[in-house]
């Protein structure tokens, strides 16, 4: 039995959706032997998949080759996990540094920031009292 690759990849809920599939087929980031796959290709039980999905490449053995949907808990029977150790040793790499590569003042501030914020801020954090022109008493006067 045969399947289209794209089909194929959204049925084994690799894909969210059927379009997105074809997309990283297009994009080149699906391939089969070292050689990129256009979404029309067909692949069989047997064929190895790689999909990359930065910054990992993940790789798959073709159990049965399906065009229909699956629930998850058949994914299994469809495909066999081969993707090697240290591909997942980058993933677990990148979660730990992916926080870190923030350029300092993008973004929300960290929690230490934030702390640092209020120290040098001080405890009134510059209120209103500070400003003598915001005195409710001078709107009486006009």
């Amino acid at each position: 039995m045969e399947a289209r690759i794209d089909k194929w990849l959204w049925a084994v809920r690799l894909y969210k959706t059927r379009s997105m599939a074809t997309d990283a087929c297009k994009k080149g980031q699906i391939t089969m032997n070292g050689a990129t796959m256009k979404p029309s290709k067909t692949i069989k039980e047997g064929d190895v998949v790689s999909v990359r999905k930065p910054p990992i490449t993940y790789t798959f053995r073709v159990l049965k080759a399906i065009e229909n949907r699956v629930g998850a808990k058949l994914v299994p029977e469809m495909l066999e996990n081969i993707t090697p150790k240290e591909q997942y040793d980058i993933l677990e790499m990148s979660k730990i540094s992916g926080f870190a590569n923030r350029m300092r003042g993008t973004g929300r501030p960290t929690k230490k920031e934030r702390r640092d914020l209020d120290e040098f801020l001080g405890d009134d954090n510059f209120g209103m009292a500070d400003f003598p022109f915001f005195d409710d008493e001078d709107d009486d006067e006009v």
